[in-house]
This record gives C-alpha cells, sequence and structure tokens, in this order.
C-alpha cells in the first residue's frame, strides 16, 4: 500500500473480524494484553499482527507453520499500526510480524524508490534497526489499484489483463474515488495522468479503500476507484483490477519482518516456505474465508498449510 496510513484502512477490517477475535484459536497462547512488553522465554517465538483482518490471518499462517516445525510459539495479535509494532521488534517483544516491503520501505525512507521486490528488500535491510531483518518476500501483494466496477469493464471491454493504459481513452467518461489524499498523491491522481496519462470526468472524495469506496464502486457512483488487491469486494462485486505495468503504486509483498536472535534457522526456513507458497490471488481467496464467509482466521490458516504441504 502507498503508506503506513493506507494501512489503518483496516479498521474497517476489524467490524467484521471483531466477532472472530474472541474465539479464534490463536487466543489460546497469547498474552491477554498485546502490548505487554515481556520478551518471549527460552525458545518461544512471539508472533504479532496489526489491528486488521489479513495482518491476523497472515500471523496465524506464520505461527502454524511454526508449529509444525516443532517450535513453541505465543501469538500477540491485533495490535495496532506499524508505529507500535516496529517497537515491540526491536525491543525482541514480537519475534515475527508479516509485513509488507514496499509499505515498510515508505515508513523507514519516505523518498526511497521502489524499482522490484528485490531491490525493495535490500533497501529495507539497509535501513532496519540492525537486530531485524526481512526473510524472502512472498509474491502475494495487498497494495493500492484502480479498480472498475462490472458494469463498467463489460461496457468497455476491459478484463483483469488489461492495464491502467487502455482507460486512457476512457477516463474522461469515468468518475474515479478515493482517499481525499488519493488526489494528490503521486501513487494517485498525479502519478496516474504522469506516468498513464488518465485524466478522468471528475474525482469523488469517499475513504481509503473502505465502506464508502466499495459502496460508491459498487453502486456505480463512481465507475472506478482505488481498492486495495486483496480486498474481498473484489471477489463479491466482480471488480476488475486493471494491471499496473509500470509500478505506480510500488510494491507491497508480504515479507515476514523478524527478531534475529529470536528466531531458529528452522524458523527461518518454514517461514521462507510459506512465502514461497503464497501468492495474491490465494490470499484474496483466504481473505474472502474470512471476511466473507465467516470463517475462524486458524481454521483457515491451517487448511491452506495442509494444503500446501507446509502444515
Amino acid at each position: 500500500m502507498t503508506s503506513t496510513a493506507s494501512r489503518s484502512r483496516s479498521i474497517v477490517a476489524l467490524a467484521a473480524t471483531a466477532a472472530l477475535l474472541a474465539g479464534c484459536g490463536s487466543s489460546d497462547d497469547e498474552n491477554d494484553n498485546p502490548l505487554a512488553g515481556d520478551k518471549a522465554s527460552g525458545d518461544t517465538v512471539v508472533v504479532g499482527s496489526n489491528n486488521f483482518a489479513e495482518s491476523i490471518l497472515l500471523a496465524d499462517i506464520y505461527g502454524e507453520a511454526l508449529k509444525a516445525k516443532g517450535i513453541k510459539v505465543t501469538y500477540k495479535p491485533n495490535i495496532g499500526s506499524r508505529e507500535t509494532t516496529y517497537g515491540l521488534l526491536k525491543n525482541g517483544s514480537i519475534t515475527v510480524l508479516p509485513e509488507y516491503n514496499g509499505s515498510l520501505l515508505a515508513y523507514l525512507d519516505p523518498k526511497a524508490a521502489q524499482e522490484s521486490a528485490d531491490a525493495v528488500n535490500a533497501a529495507v535491510k539497509t535501513k532496519l534497526d540492525k537486530k531485524l531483518t526481512l526473510l524472502e518476500a512472498s509474491p502475494a501483494e495487498d497494495k493500492d489499484s484502480v479498480s472498475i466496477n462490472a458494469a463498467t469493464a463489460k461496457k468497455y471491454n476491459l478484463t483483469g489483463e488489461s492495464t491502467l493504459a487502455d482507460l486512457k481513452d476512457i477516463a474522461p467518461e469515468l468518475v474515479i474515488g478515493g482517499s481525499p489524499e488519493f488526489q494528490t498523491r503521486q501513487q494517485g491522481l498525479v502519478g496516474l495522468k504522469d506516468v498513464y496519462g488518465l485524466e478522468f470526468k471528475s474525482f469523488k472524495a469517499l475513504d481509503a479503500g473502505g465502506p464508502l469506496t466499495q459502496a460508491a464502486l459498487t453502486k456505480n457512483t463512481v465507475q472506478a476507484a482505488d481498492i486495495f488487491t486483496t480486498d474481498p469486494t473484489i471477489t463479491k462485486e466482480k471488480f476488475v483490477v486493471l494491471q499496473d505495468p509500470e509500478n505506480l503504486f510500488g510494491f507491497a509483498n508480504v515479507t515476514p519482518l523478524v527478531y534475529k536472535s529470536g528466531m531458529p534457522q528452522e524458523g527461518v526456513d518454514a517461514l521462507n516456505a510459506v512465502s514461497a507458497k503464497l501468492d495474491t490471488k490465494t490470499l484474496l481467496d483466504l481473505d474472502s474465508q474470512v471476511q466473507l464467509e465467516n470463517k475462524d482466521p486458524l481454521d483457515v490458516a491451517k487448511e491452506w498449510l495442509k494444503s500446501a504441504g507446509l502444515g
């Protein structure tokens, strides 16, 4: 996603998962207070997550993958923003956290260029606290996109293979929606014009990929919108995510961020194996199971790990 602020849109996702948290299996091992600063004792790995549904699901995937290798795991779920979790990682209160490489780089160095996933990871490693490291990035990304509704896709013969460049002649007929910041960001209307030559009919200020944006796109109040690429609404409403070949929206690959001295090598190997199997299509499906079908994220995590040969 484009920024730490973008990750904050996840408060909306919490509404869909608040009821799940009480029954989430990871709570069996966790401390009652996720902000408690006590370090793990002995060989226990502490898996943390931010306060949105996808992060909780990814933490369950990481934790269960570690358990499958005989590693003792406890959870600190639903902590909060990157400003909080980064500090807890630095002091060893958390051993591993699901992160998004480009968003983390933007947090550590807002001016850093993002030319490739490998380059982003290398840049992050130079900026991280020396006690931390990134493991292998997965192909799975959760980042900003310009998505169109099903009616617009049908009208203009656009598919999931279509790119933002395909909107150049169409954009003057379309209203696009997103957060107020999307109107003035390079990773927004400014970049869409500079990089792809897109000039839309108008812009409607909504929210950062949340329910206002989703509803406006569903109801055709806007025909295009900034939607996050693993938002289950994409599946539910048959939105079409347009490809971004020029990487205007940067990189947001799901990547384990680790407190080095707290993670054994077998744990590193287990988490890298998860990254190798996890792609965006899979993550969207898993998110949909949790957020649309109301499945327990721990059950979803276990089932996927089993199907991937990792559980």
